[in-house]
């Protein structure tokens, strides 16, 4: 059995649709918003949720990447890191939304595929710079999303604010 894979999946799905300790999941905190909110920042050092939806599904891509080939191509200073609100407008939430949950299923899928032993593997990170077990990746996005779910709670708790007109900033 690959007990340490199947509680990652499940973790990742968990965290994306399930029922949590914690109370939210992606899904729960996604429902209690609409597609203008979505790019609306409340304060100005609050990224949108698109912007934090868009970056979590970059990072997936590159986990997957890393996962196929060994080495990922981004780090944190590449631009698509943070899309500005211009551009995923014109992408469209529907399309920002469907690409992060297609990476999910990518993920899973690709993780359905490897048994414990893999997590002891090597791989080589473009941002640290260095090589380090695939367990290091796998569960850093793990964590990466539980803390960006914090930040949605927080972004979507200022948005629900009776008077949001005039904090919500359009950047």
């Amino acid at each position: 059995m690959n007990y340490l894979i199947e509680n990652i999946i499940e973790q990742l799905e968990k965290v994306q649709k399930g029922k949590l300790w914690i109370g939210s999941s992606y899904s729960s905190k996604l429902n209690q918003v609409d597609h203008d909110s979505v790019f609306l920042r409340p304060i100005d050092d609050l990224h949108s949720i698109a912007e934090i939806i868009s970056h979590l599904t970059l990072w997936r891509k590159e986990t997957i990447l890393k996962i196929q080939t060994g080495k990922g191509s981004k780090t944190d200073d590449c631009e698509e890191n943070w899309l500005t609100n211009d551009k995923l407008r014109i992408v469209g939430w529907d399309t920002i939304k469907s690409e992060y949950d297609k990476t999910l299923s990518q993920l899973i899928a690709l993780l359905k595929t490897k048994n414990d032993e893999f997590l002891n593997d090597l791989y080589y990170d473009t941002d640290f710079k260095g090589y380090y077990e695939y367990r290091f990746v796998i569960n850093g996005i793990l964590h990466h999303d539980i803390y960006h779910l914090g930040q949605l709670g927080i972004i979507i708790k200022y948005l629900k604010k009776k008077d949001t007109t005039n904090i919500l900033s359009k950047k």
